[in-house]
């Protein structure tokens, strides 16, 4: 058991939570609900539930790490997945987000989606790869 890292990981999990109560409330809620371009809405929209992804999945890492201790200390197939994840749910946010959005030709427009998939994907090659490396050895 790693207690600094469960202590940062349950310190991670308050603070995302902040983020999804208050945060929503005093920043979020409040801009999208403003007289805005619609692009400049939903690249905000995406960046606050990128933000979301990520505090949720580092959390989770933490304690994972805490939990496990040093079993998890520069692990390449576990930073690897974590990477390829957070790419993916970026993804999969800006995919919603861009096809809720009533801006005309909006996948267009907020484009990114196309570059997270792409990165999720290649990381998880490079995952499949280092995994088959690691059994190789074993």
């Amino acid at each position: 058991m790693n207690v600094y890292s469960l202590i940062a990981g349950i310190i991670a999990i308050m603070a995302t939570l902040g983020h999804f109560t208050v945060g929503a409330k005093r920043y979020y809620k409040p801009f999208i609900n403003t007289q805005m371009d619609g692009v400049v809405k939903g690249t905000f929209q995406c960046l606050f539930h990128y933000v979301s992804v990520f505090m949720t999945l580092s959390s989770f890492m933490l304690v994972m790490i805490g939990i496990r201790g040093s079993g998890c200390f520069f692990e390449p197939l576990l930073i690897l997945g974590f990477i390829g994840f957070n790419y993916f749910l970026f993804g999969i946010v800006q995919l919603v987000v861009t096809l809720s959005s009533p801006v005309k030709g909006a996948p267009f427009k907020m484009f990114q989606w196309i570059f997270w998939f792409l990165i999720s994907a290649f990381t998880f090659m490079a995952l499949s790869n280092a995994w088959a490396y690691v059994n190789e050895w074993s």
